[in-house]
């Protein structure tokens, strides 16, 4: 219980947490099913609370899929939180990209390369991107 006072939590997260100090798979099980139940473990609420301060840090759509992944949320919860209409990922893409380069999109080969890396590392598609909205 005190993991989750402190921040949300997928439901693998908190069994890989809790086996690592000490319960067993079982007993860890029965006790995350029962926070289910209650109301108090939902991985629909630690997946939309993660993409929006995730993203709020100018991380993009293709890299939440991945972390999410890797915390074990199910792909299509996953889909379904990212394709919401309230996430505008063109603009927040343009601002990560007007943070990190504000002079613009470079007309030299070597530094847009250097750019478009960027934003793939961030998680954008570079031709999604809303350039003209970074302002």
């Amino acid at each position: 219980m005190d993991l989750l006072a402190r921040r949300e939590h997928s439901y693998n997260e908190l069994l890989r947490k809790l086996v690592l100090r000490g319960a067993t798979n079982d007993a860890a099980d029965i006790e995350l099913g029962k926070l289910q139940d209650e109301g108090l473990l939902s991985d629909a609420r630690f997946c939309e609370a993660y993409v929006y301060a995730r993203s709020q840090r100018g991380i993009g759509p293709m890299r939440l899929r991945e972390e999410l992944r890797q915390k074990g949320v199910a792909s299509t919860l996953v889909e379904q939180v990212l394709s919401e209409p309230h996430w505008d990922w063109p603009a927040l893409g343009a601002q990560a990209f007007a943070k990190r380069f504000p002079e613009g999109v470079a007309v030299e080969l070597k530094e847009r390369a250097r750019q478009q890396r960027f934003m793939q590392y961030r998680g954008f598609d570079w031709h999604e991107l809303d350039i003209d909205a970074a302002g």
